[in-house]
Formats: structure tokens, C-alpha cells, sequence
């Protein structure tokens, strides 16, 4: 939630980088005509798996349950629900 719970985008052109922050929830699409050519690195040989319900639902510390209320616009018990699952 350090990113204040923005959506963060950019447009590439050939040539260019864009390097996701460790743990960032992240997605590409092409916006443009025809078909792209993405080359991706990691950083280890064993990037992991970060899952978005366990990322979102079983954090520790947990996020904030005013915040996830809001994003997904529910009340407490739900989200406490949800929580005691992770």
C-alpha cells in the first residue's frame, strides 16, 4: 500500500525499460497495432509466486481493513472473513 493504492502506468516505445518494483502487483497489455516483443528478467533464478488474493488478504501486517472496505467495497465482516482464511 506504500503506493497509496495507485494505478501506475506507462506507455514503452522500442528501446525502452520499465523495471516492476519487488512485490508489485503488475500486468502488461499492448496498446498499440500489431505485435509486440517483450523481453522479461528477474532478478533470482526462483522468481517466486506472489498470489493476489494472499498478497492483498494475507499480508503481515495486515493492510488496513478501512482500505480494503473501500477497494472492494464491503463491509468489515467480509473482509474479516476473507482475512481468516490466510
Amino acid at each position: 500500500m506504500h503506493h497509496g493504492n495507485r494505478l501506475i502506468t506507462k506507455v514503452l516505445q522500442k528501446g525502452d525499460v520499465f523495471v516492476f518494483p519487488i512485490g508489485l502487483i503488475h500486468y502488461q497489455r499492448n496498446v498499440g497495432i500489431g505485435n509486440v516483443i517483450a523481453i522479461a528478467a528477474l532478478s533470482s533464478q526462483n522468481p517466486g509466486v506472489i498470489t493476489i488474493a494472499n498478497a492483498v488478504f494475507g499480508s503481515k501486517p495486515h493492510i488496513p481493513s478501512d482500505i480494503l472496505m473501500k477497494a472492494f467495497q464491503v463491509d468489515n465482516n467480509v473482509i474479516s472473513n476473507i482475512q481468516s482464511k490466510f
